[in-house]
């Protein structure tokens, strides 16, 4: 009895190994299956980011072809109302930094005078009055206006 009671349970248990191992193999091809998904995921995020940047390049382009083609029409503009609409042109920024300048140095005067009526001695006054933030703006100026010309005549 004890016989047929123990070739039962072991007849049981091998009925029940093939299901064990397509248990085990299913959830091995689960896991393979997430793998799977996990790698076509992450292709696909740089595949979108490859894409992207392909858009912006070519937006870029785009862009510099609209900016030389609005610099070459104001050329011609220029040139087709005349020498003296392209001298005035030619004047604007000389002009506008001429007038920075002015400006600044009134209003640089201005709190010399100030500072002068409230009784400051005059050298402390222009040592004070003269900082960092003047200097970079010189700076920006001179280089501006020096630097620049250098670049261009090496560059003809």
């Amino acid at each position: 009895m004890l016989e047929t009671l123990f070739g039962g349970l072991l007849g049981g248990v091998f009925r029940l190994a093939p299901e064990f191992m397509k248990w085990l193999d299913r959830a091995g091809e689960r896991k393979h299956e997430l793998a799977l998904l996990n790698a076509e995921l992450e292709f696909t995020r740089v595949k979108g980011q490859i894409m992207q940047q392909q858009t912006e390049a070519v937006m870029t382009v785009a862009e510099m072809d609209a900016i030389a083609s609005a610099v070459e029409e104001q050329g011609k503009t220029a040139r087709a109302a005349g020498k003296v609409v392209a001298a005035i042109s030619a004047l604007v920024r000389p002009s506008v930094t001429f007038a920075f300048v002015i400006v600044y140095f009134l209003v640089k005067l201005a709190a010399y005078l100030l500072a002068l009526e409230q009784g400051g001695d005059w050298k402390e006054v222009l040592v004070s009055i003269w900082n960092k933030d003047d200097m970079a703006m010189l700076m920006m100026i001179l280089t501006f206006w020096f630097v620049g010309r250098v670049w261009e005549r090496g560059r003809a």
